[in-house]
């Protein structure tokens, strides 16, 4: 390309793009520039000085490499290429300066820091540190911050690179971060001292380079050299965002999360990082029989001998759950339809058409919305749904888009045209010209709220309609992470929920627990947790937890991801493959399958998209038939957004997160 301009980088030449800052131009040249301040996600700042290069020809004086861009450097006295030096005394001797300045008033506390063995300032203060320190004067100290229950504040340690206050402003849409004062009095402090009020702040733990913000649940409990680590994948909400699970023993003791720009970029939400105390607790570590209206302890074999004299000859109905892996879905579906019976995963009442790839998943990426225009959500809240979205949606608001909503008007953290609240303002949407939205990229976000009523799938098809109009693509939001993979493999009942558990006189229930089921039918329950499902369960069959087997899991715009395992289920709970295929032998209808591998091949044999590990299929259009709507306004799918299913419900964090967060939504009153 011609627009691209030459630089030599420490006698490396390369071509970049004039707008590219001089350290993204080192990083295309493979040369490695140390920072505090700067991070690719966030605005520039320019304030820690670390990034410092020798510009050739230019001031007799290092220039910060992150606040210069390509297009500022000066050519050679005959148009030579400009020339850059990374690793040039001047550069050696203006970053020994930085550092030592840096670390005046940073207190010598590594034993005790959580920060300790990640800690960016220690790697570079061993790689651009001198080994001496001529100051001699008492340190600075400051106050701590009462941020709330997820992030502990030291902040002495902190060295005033404002990421915090950069990620809670752009990224969080929250305004309670800042830094007063100036030089030594110069201190990051909270607004009136309150605590952040955002489902994203833990990501701040993340940013921060130094041990000035920790994490509070996992405060002094492991080093980072003593914890297994393993890539796997969220299943909180249903964006699928990329994770990492850091194991001691047979312990989960933090969720971080990983890099991935089609799907959450590199934030998670809190729910995300701290629901791992409810792994242990509240835990199914051993198979239950009620008899004589009391739940006794049994065994394996007594228990699955149990589940299969309760089914056979009898009407079955299947419930799949929130959290269940595809080869569950797929698994139970064959076994309960080998049993004449039917399978139902809606369990919320979402009224998603069967086979129809474009109406339950729709056509758009999560990328799409980076670039969209437009965006027009659809009774859905996505700041509680899916926040790591709802911050995407935030950032292509700040870079122009437009944001329609129709729905609760609630804080989204940027502004947006509210149109209406309920059915008529859809309606009403139809009737608009859409000459300006139609020659640029836009995306229309249906939510579960939306289309979980009555009349859900007239509402469905008014949005695919809408999306015709304006030449958008339509993304379905989900809430429950197993629901798109469940659909895929056709768990569903003509009729819903509903009339999958009519009239049936064994219902079992995958991990189900945000159904009520009535009662006089036998309930077999399998599941990790003792929440709704167990306790009116007649036979409980322990399972693993997402954390504690291998699974597929497939996300929102219906990408196939696998959910690796990171720990091992505690006592003698199951993987929820096993005991389907157990119970399959006891039935005498043993699946043709021995292993996870087989029950994979068969589920890609069967559905070939799910093979594609990480790929999102394009999806064929195929508009619903628009019916009337009903007239009801449109409500929220999630009401608490810490206690969606089993596991949140289960952690400590999340119950103090959910009461925290409804004492602040309540009105003060005023003193009397």
């Amino acid at each position: 390309m011609s627009d691209l301009r030459k630089i030599i980088i420490d006698g490396i030449e390369v071509e970049v793009d004039p707008s590219m800052t001089l350290i993204q131009a080192c990083e295309e040249a493979g040369v490695e520039i140390p920072r505090f301040c700067y991070h690719e996600r966030l605005s520039i700042a320019g304030n820690c000085r670390m990034c410092l290069v020798e510009v050739v020809g230019g001031p007799p004086k290092p220039a910060a490499s992150c606040a210069m861009q390509v297009r500022d450097l000066r050519p050679g006295p005959n148009g030579e290429p400009s020339v850059i030096k990374t690793n040039s005394p001047m550069v050696k001797k203006a970053r020994e300066g930085v550092m030592e300045f840096l670390l005046i008033n940073h207190p010598l506390d590594c034993p005790i820091c959580d920060q300790g063995g990640e800690c960016d300032l220690q790697d570079q203060a061993m790689a651009y540190g001198v080994d001496f320190s001529r100051y001699r004067e008492p340190k600075r100290a400051t106050e701590d911050l009462d941020l709330g229950p997820l992030v502990a504040t030291t902040m002495t340690r902190c060295i005033s690179c404002t990421r915090c206050v950069r990620f809670t402003t752009e990224v969080a849409g929250i305004t309670q971060m800042g830094q007063t004062g100036r030089g030594e009095d110069a201190e990051i402090t909270s607004y009136l001292n309150t605590t952040l009020d955002s489902n994203l702040q833990g990501n701040i733990i993340d940013l921060c380079p130094v041990g000035a913000l920790t994490s509070k649940p996992y405060a002094f409990t492991a080093r980072p050299w003593e914890l297994t680590k393993t890539e796997t994948i969220d299943v909180m909400d249903a964006l699928g965002s990329s994770i990492r699970v850091d194991t001691k023993g047979r312990e989960v003791k933090r969720i971080l999360p990983r890099n991935h720009d089609g799907v959450n970029e590199e934030w998670i939400s809190d729910k995300t990082r701290f629901v791992w105390d409810g792994l242990r607790r509240q835990r199914l570590d051993t198979p239950y029989i009620r008899e004589n209206g009391k739940l006794r302890k049994a065994n394996w074999a007594e228990a699955l001998s149990a589940a299969a004299t309760a089914m056979k000859g009898k009407k079955v109905a299947g419930l799949i759950g929130d959290l269940a892996p595809v080869e569950a879905a797929f698994s139970l579906k064959q076994l309960i339809e080998g049993q004449g019976g039917t399978v139902e995963c809606r369990t919320d009442g979402a009224k998603l058409p069967e086979g129809n790839r474009s109406a339950y998943v729709g056509t758009a990426t999560i990328k799409d919305i980076d670039c969209a225009k437009f965006i027009q959500l659809i009774g859905t809240n996505p700041r509680v749904e899916a926040p790591v979205l709802n911050a995407r949606i935030r950032k292509a608001w700040t870079h122009g888009a437009k944001v329609g909503l129709v729905g609760e008007a609630v804080d989204l953290t940027y502004d947006y045209a509210h149109v209406g609240t309920d059915r008529a303002a859809l309606a009403g949407l139809l009737d608009h010209k859409f000459d300006a939205v139609l020659d640029a990229p836009s995306v229309v976000i249906v939510g579960q709220g939306a289309i979980r009523e009555a009349d859900g799938e007239a509402v469905l098809a008014h949005a695919m309609k809408l999306a015709e109009a304006t030449k958008s693509k339509l993304m379905v939001l989900h809430t429950a992470a197993a629901r798109v993979g469940a659909m895929d493999v056709g768990a569903v009942t003509e009729g819903g929920l509903a009339k999958a558990i009519e009239g049936a006189d064994v219902i079992y229930n995958l991990g189900a627990d945000e159904v009520e089921i009535a009662a006089g039918a036998t309930v077999i329950y399998q599941g990790s947790h003792g929440d709704r499902g167990a306790h009116r369960a007649d036979i409980i069959l322990p399972a693993a937890a997402y954390t504690e087997e291998n699974g597929l899991f497939v996300n929102t715009e219906g990408r196939p991801q696998l959910a690796m395992r990171a720990g091992f289920a505690p006592g003698d709970a199951k993987e929820n493959w096993a005991i389907l295929r157990a119970l399959s032998a006891e039935l005498g209808a043993t699946q043709p399958w021995d292993t996870l591998a087989g029950l994979r091949k068969a589920l890609v044999a069967a559905n070939p998209h799910l093979g594609q590990i990480d790929q999102v299929a394009e999806n064929e259009w195929q508009p619903l038939k628009t019916k009337a709507m009903g007239k009801a306004s449109f409500v929220g799918a999630v009401a608490d957004f810490y206690l969606t299913n089993p596991i949140a419900r289960a952690s400590q964090i999340m119950a103090e997160l959910s009461a925290m967060a409804k004492a602040r939504s309540e009105k003060p009153m005023a003193a009397e």
